[in-house]
């Protein structure tokens, strides 16, 4: 069986003229509020769940709320784990 032509393939290069380097500035650390916030939301989100569980039936804003508490616990837990994206 003859053998097959084999196509050659110029190797591609992106034009010079485009490629412009960017310079990017080195961020530095977090500032220690930013944190502070960070954390003190993740664990405001946990005491919320944890009261809701213990007490929450005795409070009387929490028993109006209902199944609500489970939805503000975990959006304040939630939005402590999205800023550490951002922590430096």
């Amino acid at each position: 069986m003859p053998k097959s032509k084999v196509r050659k393939k110029a190797v591609y290069t992106a034009p010079a003229d485009r490629r412009t380097p960017v310079k990017v500035k080195a961020a530095g650390p977090s500032h220690p509020i930013y944190v502070g916030v960070m954390l003190g939301m993740m664990l405001l989100g946990l005491a919320w769940l944890v009261v809701n569980y213990i007490a929450g039936e005795d409070i009387p804003f929490m028993a109006d709320l209902e199944n609500w508490n489970f939805a503000i616990g975990f959006a304040l837990m939630i939005g402590g784990l999205l800023m550490t994206m951002r922590w430096r």
